[in-house]
């Protein structure tokens, strides 16, 4: 019994949050703007049963054929799979839309049928059969069945009101990383089961500071290669970091310092692992174990994260508001995502592998991102947008999230 509840409260909780956003659930709501709710949720259960029965027999057979370690081990690929594929996000398409809001006939009928159709290959198809290979199919059935019936049911009965409170990305983003969460759990519990000893021992004795210099050069490189990415579409989308560049090739200009110091902790970040790998010089001592380069390597892919949604909120604007002055996303909360995400990657590179040449690196990309910032950006900003930029400074802080607004100086604001 206990096993049956384990089952359908784990598969429950996967295959709602997999439905959050699925195209079956924008389905749902499509087919509920042309019929009554409860002929829908009829259809959606009676095809949700169907499909989670295929899948949990295909789970079942692969789970008595193969190896656990090495199904866990799939397993974890599968959700991390699935929270990719969760944050990327899913539309309908012309003809899935048109069929939802034209179908005629027999409400349950239509329902079942398209659902049917719709859930063959998708994500929580996928999951569910995953789920099948790691605990008993019929906790899995049931509970598969009854967590996209109540996503469903959800999007029909609140999904208008939901979407007004929680923004589809925050739902979206929210989904993704608890797909990564199960997808992490299910890689330890595999290398516990491949290796016969615990997640952390096997870690610990692959994490040596070969391995920690490699991983952290690695990282460095994506943090590097994401910076030029990024400059350039800020290049495309803002017209200050336009005069910015221009004034960069004045040699002695602080735009042109920050240029250089930016540089040169860039090389010195990758030197830095690049000579602990090759056993060129070794760590400082005294910060030399597992456990630090693992809370180094967490702050690292923090830092990337940051660098790379800052990137990602840099999409072509059709002659829109200059993106500095952001009232969404980060920055609408942070003036500068992307150099606070390089300054944490660096700072986490820093811990797995700490050198002399390390700490230099992140001194000076420091250095230069106060000069940047102070002494380029935000002066050539306010000549640029004036009264507007002082508003929106005054919201938003210049590397981290603002407490609260400076009413300071007679209530005028000021950059800071």
């Amino acid at each position: 019994m206990d096993g049956f509840l384990v089952a359908l409260a784990i598969s429950f909780g996967v295959v709602f949050v997999a439905e959050l956003g699925d195209k079956s659930q924008l389905m749902a709501l499509a087919f509920a703007t042309r019929y009554r709710a409860l002929p829908v949720l009829v259809g959606i259960t009676l095809a949700t049963t169907a499909v989670h029965l295929l899948s949990v027999a295909v789970g079942y057979g692969l789970g008595s054929a193969l190896p656990t370690g090495w199904i866990a081990l799939v397993a974890a690929v599968a959700f991390l799979g699935f929270g990719g594929w969760t944050l990327r996000g899913d539309r309908l398409t012309a003809a899935e839309r048109a069929k939802a809001e034209r179908a005629t006939g027999s409400a349950v009928l239509t329902a079942s049928v398209a659902f049917f159709l719709a859930e063959l290959g998708d994500k929580t198809m996928l999951a569910t059969i995953t789920l099948a290979t790691q605990h008993g199919w019929f906790g899995v059935w049931v509970g598969s069945t009854l967590g996209m019936v109540a996503a469903d049911a959800l999007a029909i009965i609140v999904g208008r009101k939901l979407g007004r409170l929680l923004p589809e990305r925050a739902v979206r983003i929210g989904a993704a990383c608890l797909f990564f969460v199960f997808g992490a759990w299910l890689a330890l519990d595999a290398v516990a089961q491949l290796t016969g000893r615990s997640a952390w021992a096997a870690a610990t004795e692959a994490l040596d500071h070969h391995a920690a210099g490699w991983l952290a050069l690695l990282l460095g490189v994506v943090v590097a290669v994401l910076g030029v990415v990024g400059g350039r579409r800020l290049l495309h989308a803002s017209p200050a970091r336009r005069a910015m560049g221009r004034a960069a090739r004045v040699p002695g200009s602080p735009a042109w310092w920050a240029r250089v110091l930016y540089g040169v902790a860039t090389v010195l970040g990758l030197v830095a692992p690049l000579l602990v790998a090759a056993d060129v010089i070794d760590p400082i001592a005294l910060f030399d174990a597992p456990g630090v380069v693992v809370i180094g390597a967490a702050l690292a892919l923090l830092g990337v994260a940051l660098v790379l949604a800052a990137q990602l909120e840099l999409r072509p604007t059709g002659g829109a508001a200059d993106p500095v002055l952001a009232r969404r996303g980060l920055r609408s909360r942070i003036r500068n995502p992307g150099l606070t995400g390089a300054v944490i990657a660096t700072a986490g590179t820093l811990i797995m592998v700490p050198t002399v040449v390390a700490v230099l690196a992140a001194v000076l990309l420091v250095v230069s991102a106060q000069v940047q910032v102070r002494a380029v950006r935000e002066p050539m900003l306010v000549e640029l947008h004036g009264e507007q930029y002082l508003v929106y400074a005054a919201r938003t802080g210049r590397f981290l999230p603002r407490v609260s607004v400076d009413r300071s100086r007679g209530g005028q604001t000021r950059v800071g």
